[in-house]
């Protein structure tokens, strides 16, 4: 489903270059869980942002079934993500103008969906949040902004969803529930499921686990 293919990237910080990813490869098949883990710092949620297409490397190839991102237009990686990938972010990126039911439903009233509404009080509903459908970002609190981010991570059952740290907000019985969440989407649509996560737990769930060791992607400890 995913493939990076010796994944180089540098960041420039005043007259430094820092080397983020240093060759690193990846492939992940079609309905796969997998956990990355590492130290902060290290690179993981550049290579997210490199796996969906969000952020450019500067060599290496990033082959989404089938398709080499690094051909495809800006706009044409943006129609990409709406229809086919679900992001949540560690900074949930929730429109504050926009209920959260208005933000779940976003993604498909971009695509003309006629039932969006109704799809994103469902999905609150299963993450916990059905009481707070119509409450705005910035009346909720950081664990009910990031339920409601992967809600909209969901809502159009992507093929392949990545989360940078999905659970890092949550209290134990919550974050367990979330957790079950996006694992019963990798189960019932086979979806492919990529995790940037500190959570053992969480990361032992996963089918497998690789580690990002000084840009390169190493086998983890499962």
């Amino acid at each position: 489903m995913i493939t990076l293919e010796k994944i180089h990237l540098t960041y420039t910080a005043g007259n430094r270059a820092v080397s983020v990813l240093a060759g690193a490869s990846l492939s992940v098949a079609q309905g796969q869980s997998v956990a990355i883990i590492g130290p902060s710092g290290s690179g993981k949620t550049s290579l997210l942002l490199v796996m969906t297409g969000l952020e450019t490397p500067d060599s290496g190839s990033v082959i989404f079934d089938g398709v080499d991102l690094n051909t495809l237009s800006n706009d044409a990686r943006a129609d990409l993500r709406r229809d086919r990938i679900g992001i949540v972010f560690q900074n949930f990126h929730l429109i504050p103008s926009l209920s959260a039911q208005e933000n779940v439903a976003l993604p498909l009233e971009i695509a003309g969906v006629a039932n969006s509404r109704q799809r994103a009080a469902e999905l609150l509903d299963r993450v916990g949040l059905a009481d707070r459908a119509g409450h705005y970002p910035n009346a909720m609190s950081g664990g009910e902004r990031q339920r409601v981010a992967i809600a909209r991570a969901l809502i159009h059952q992507p093929a392949l969803l990545v989360a940078d740290e999905p659970t890092g907000n949550l209290d134990n019985q919550t974050g367990d529930a979330v957790a079950d969440r996006l694992f019963e989407l990798n189960y019932e649509n086979n979806a492919t499921l990529v995790l940037v996560t500190h959570d053992a737990a969480l990361a032992s769930r996963c089918e497998r686990q690789v580690r990002l060791h000084e840009g390169l992607l190493v086998p983890g400890s499962s």
